[in-house]
């Protein structure tokens, strides 16, 4: 299973239950992150702490996320990423055990680093499948591999609040360690020998790896925007629990959770979006999602007392972030083959700081001014990310060939029509 060659697979170059575990083992590897999210009222409840303090969680878990990034995904380079990914699972599921069964909010919050930490793992598959995949449809297999991670992230919440609810908050990562340990064995199993690595000394690919988006003006922006994207969604996603479960709402966990698959039609934009960009369709597509960004804040904003406009505001955000994170991926896996686990380690690194960022944010200012300042907040990171899309076309730097990569396209890669 897994290569080109293999008995049926696809013309794309990785067979299709291949892409189907990657999507899955991207799903529950990223899912790590966003358990705590819709309990956190009731992890604040439980140990006597403030909401700003519980969302230290989310934050550290987005800490964590990007040392790991910068640490652990460049080594995708260096390393066989077959062994590499089981390995950093069983990380992430021994950091998911040990939340289960912490005394105490600083122990919670040191667990969220190291399942952050681990969370990695579906940053080192994504480079891994667009490597197996063809020129033709690396947006299309990215885009599907994205799509099972994004769907992990959303049902995360889901899942997380339907089981707190009714078995309590610690059977959730209890829940959770196990599926990760199975998924690290499946990939195991599962996946081809990788034959995509560098010669370079560790300390040496990571110093490559800290000058990397220095020499790449294409990946230097869309860094930018991946950051402004996953503020917006983090902006909304670490408050949207005390915005539920305050009046008028009232929503307890369950419910809560539920709202996780509000985000679905994010995930399932996915596949689209990396159709869109395998088309050449990026400059459109960036500004489209990009002003999707505002347009969901002001619905939100709306929401705080209309669920109606509160859902259709979830949808949008939701789209608007997939979207445009697909559109910036596409385009960064152009770059040459052999880096990228550098340049995803760059661009996810900017994308979880700009998360982690926006999280804290977040907690800050509904703690101060209440969710019409949230609303404002994420509205003007979606703003920043159109300024930042309007500044690229003037520049035209998606049409300028990378320092590392051939000066005109491959004939299997059509040049990005405008």
């Amino acid at each position: 299973m897994g290569s080109g060659s293999h008995n049926g697979a696809p013309p794309q170059g990785i067979s299709t239950p291949l892409v189907a575990l990657l999507s899955v083992a991207c799903g529950v590897s990223a899912a790590g992150l966003y358990y705590a999210q819709p309990l956190l009222q009731t992890i604040a409840r439980a140990f006597g702490t403030t909401a700003g303090a519980a969302a230290l969680v989310v934050t550290l878990s987005q800490v964590g996320y990007a040392v790991g990034l910068a640490l652990l995904v460049p080594a995708g380079d260096l390393l066989d990423r077959r062994r590499m990914a089981p390995a950093v699972l069983l990380v992430s599921a021994a950091a998911l055990a040990a939340s289960a069964v912490v005394p105490g909010m600083g122990a919670l919050v040191g667990a969220a680093f190291v399942v952050g930490l681990g969370a990695v793992a579906a940053q080192i598959l994504v480079p891994f499948a667009a490597s197996l995949a063809t020129d033709e449809a690396r947006g299309r297999v990215t885009g599907t591999v994205m799509s099972g991670l994004l769907l992990g992230i959303l049902l995360a919440r889901t899942v997380s609040g339907a089981v707190a609810g009714a078995f309590g908050w610690r059977v959730v990562y209890w829940a959770a360690a196990v599926v990760v340990t199975a998924t690290a064995a499946a990939l195991w199993r599962a996946l081809p020998a990788d034959r995509h690595q560098d010669s370079l000394p560790y300390l040496g690919l990571l110093r490559s790896n800290a000058t990397l988006w220095t020499t790449e003006p294409l990946l230097r922006w869309r860094m930018v925007l991946g950051a402004l994207c996953f503020a917006c969604f983090s902006v909304f996603w670490t408050t949207a629990a005390f915005l539920l479960a305050g009046p008028p709402y009232h929503y307890g966990d369950t419910v809560i959770g539920l709202f996780g698959l509000v985000g679905a039609a994010g995930a399932l934009c996915a596949t689209f979006a990396g159709r869109l960009a395998d088309r050449g369709h990026t400059s459109v597509a960036t500004f489209a999602f990009s002003g999707l960004l505002v347009v969901s804040f002001v619905m939100l904003l709306g929401g705080r007392h209309r669920l109606g406009l509160l859902i259709a505001g979830i949808v949008v955000l939701d789209v608007g972030v997939q979207g445009l994170h697909i559109t910036n991926q596409s385009l960064v896996f152009r770059l040459p083959a052999q880096l990228r686990s550098r340049v995803n380690s760059n661009y996810m690194v900017a994308y979880f700081a700009g998360g982690a960022v926006g999280s804290a944010l977040s907690g800050a200012v509904y703690a101060a001014d209440g969710w019409t300042a949230v609303c404002a907040l994420g509205a003007a990171c979606g703003l920043l990310a159109v300024a930042a899309w309007a500044y690229g076309e003037l520049r035209r730097i998606d049409l300028h060939p990378s320092a590392g990569a051939p000066r005109r396209p491959s004939p299997r890669q059509p040049s990005p029509r405008r």
